[in-house]
């Protein structure tokens, strides 16, 4: 794979998780802006508690791996992909760390 179609892959996913997140979850919460309610609404039943449990574990790894490479590698702005890993999700924070990464190692 070509790192032009890498790159865009990453994007592509990263943005298409934030647009779907958008239509699905701001109207519900415009109605009724309970944030505790809404992460708690994760948490219904097993399977959803189970992708809920997954998506924190990956934001958990995600501030992990951020906090690790700022200091051994020198990759700066991961606090953008830490803070977009909250809202809209991992998804998003994920795509924009590693297109962070990238650059950086290549202009760096």
């Amino acid at each position: 794979m070509s790192q032009t179609m890498f790159k865009t892959l990453v994007l592509l996913i990263g943005l298409g998780f934030a647009v779907a997140f958008g239509i699905l979850c701001i109207p519900p919460l415009l109605r009724d802006p309970d944030l505790l309610g809404a992460f708690a609404a994760g948490f219904v039943n097993p399977y959803s508690s189970g992708y809920a449990l997954d998506a924190i574990c990956c934001w958990a790894l995600l501030t992990v791996w951020v906090i690790h490479e700022a200091r051994s590698e020198g990759i700066r702005h991961g606090w953008i992909a830490v803070l977009l890993g909250i809202v809209p999700g991992v998804a998003t924070g994920f795509a924009i760390y590693l297109l962070l990464r990238l650059r950086q190692r290549q202009h760096g």
